[in-house]
């Protein structure tokens, strides 16, 4: 995450989910209003983020004090949000988690500037990646993101037009409406 240090697509980047909003400044103050509006902004950021980098991510939030045996959801393929089960931290379902995908050969990365746990999961073959480095690295891709789509040179709204004759393209625009074809 520092300067010139990128993801690739098989990378696994674990990320504290409260840890991130208690040092974003931009989700602090949701956090101080709603913690549920911190938590889903987060999430729509580190889902736009994941999009972008194609990684595999996931987003643990520590439910220790919250009876139940812990839910994961995956709103798309590569993108999980872990809730701990009872009696179990953030930092020991993400150390957990680091052994699991370390074991796939896999590069992982643990998002957390718990320096404590930043050492634990070091100490247990994972790479560290600080909050802050995280919030950059997000807030770089929305840039990229922006800047592409206003380029047009790299996303086109309808790249068989250009190569379809007029009146292909009227047929297929009267059968996607419903219309006979006349």
């Amino acid at each position: 995450m520092r300067e010139g240090r990128t993801f690739q697509r098989e990378d696994v980047l674990l990320v504290d989910g409260y840890n991130m909003i208690g040092s974003w400044p931009e989700l602090v103050p949701l956090k101080e209003e709603r913690l549920e509006d911190a938590r889903d902004r987060l999430l729509e950021m580190l889902s736009e983020y994941q999009g972008f980098a194609g990684l595999v991510l996931i987003v643990v939030f520590d439910a220790f004090r919250v009876p139940g045996t812990g839910k994961e959801y995956r709103p798309r393929k590569k993108f999980s949000v872990v809730y701990t089960r009872e009696r179990e931290t953030a930092d020991e379902c993400i150390e957990r988690l680091v052994g699991e995908w370390l074991s796939v050969k896999r590069n992982v990365y643990v998002a957390t500037s718990d320096l404590v746990e930043q050492h634990v999961v070091f100490g247990r073959g994972a790479l560290r990646v600080s909050a802050r480095e995280l919030r950059h690295a997000v807030r770089q891709s929305s840039v990229d993101i922006r800047t592409t789509i206003a380029s047009d040179k790299q996303l086109k709204k309808n790249p068989v037009e250009s190569i379809l004759p007029e009146e292909v393209q009227a047929r297929l625009e009267r059968m996607r409406r419903g219309l006979k074809d006349s």
